[in-house]
């Protein structure tokens, strides 16, 4: 059997760009891809916290450092700059590579920098132990 799983979590992200014209998606700055193995062109899944929208984009690699989390395209329409958003990917795992799985997960301060790690380490969950 396989299962979606959590695979990245940015966590109170601050949109700092809106770009209406642009062609879509949403950048991310590098360093906070990096963080939680995000790739671009990725698919990804945003909530907005202050709205409450949901929406699936992909990620574009924004400036290293920069905390650059920009709105491209239609994207612009669902949130505006200064919103809190939740930037996730889920993955497709098999069931027996869920005693290895753990997702990378990151809380963001107001300048979109890494404050706190978290540790989603799945095993020995009630869930693996017999897998």
């Amino acid at each position: 059997m396989q299962r979606y799983m959590l695979k990245s979590k940015i966590h109170k992200a601050t949109i700092t760009q809106a770009d209406l014209l642009y062609e879509g998606s949403l950048t991310i700055d590098r360093d906070l891809m990096a963080a939680v193995g995000l790739y671009p062109y990725e698919k990804i899944k945003i909530y907005n916290i202050h709205s409450g929208d949901r929406f699936d984009t992909y990620a574009i690699e924004g400036e290293p450092g920069s905390g650059v989390i920009g709105l491209n395209g239609a994207a612009a329409r669902k949130g505006m700059v200064g919103d809190l958003i939740i930037i996730v990917s889920y993955a497709l795992y098999a069931e027996e590579d869920l005693k290895n799985f753990e997702p990378q997960v990151v809380i963001l301060d107001q300048q979109n920098k890494i404050k706190e790690r978290i540790n989603c380490n799945f095993a020995g969950s009630v869930l693996t132990r017999d897998i």
